[in-house]
């Protein structure tokens, strides 16, 4: 599995953006998409989260605001940003997990993206 994100940029606090993360290879195995993201000298925080089930979580900070959804057929997760913050400025990152399960064990195994960058201005 390859992913690859985009829709990073510039935007006043108060803003809104989208990001998008693309999927290749064999998707089909991917059970969770998320997005993580991660501010200058401060580790990667899992920001949400969307299931094949297209159940969702996020972090408190960003319930309300943001959105995550999936376009299966486009094999694309999407995190639209509303009401930007200038704490909300970082790399953002998608992850898939491939869960493959035998009948002996499952193993589970992740998939990162490239980063995306995002900068809010205050």
């Amino acid at each position: 599995v390859q992913l690859q994100a985009s829709g990073g940029g510039v935007v006043q606090a108060g803003g809104s953006l989208r990001l998008a993360c693309g999927a290749f290879g064999r998707t089909s195995d991917i059970n969770v998409m998320e997005w993580y993201r991660q501010a200058l000298g401060k580790g990667r925080e899992l920001v949400a989260s969307i299931t094949s089930d297209y159940v969702t979580d996020y972090v408190d900070s960003v319930k309300g605001r943001f959105t995550i959804s999936r376009d299966t057929a486009k094999n694309t997760v999407y995190l639209q940003m509303n009401s930007l913050k200038a704490e909300d400025t970082g790399v953002y990152y998608c992850k898939a997990v491939v869960t493959v399960a035998t009948i002996e064990a499952k193993s589970s195994f992740d998939y990162w993206g490239q980063g995306t960058l995002v900068t809010v201005s205050s």
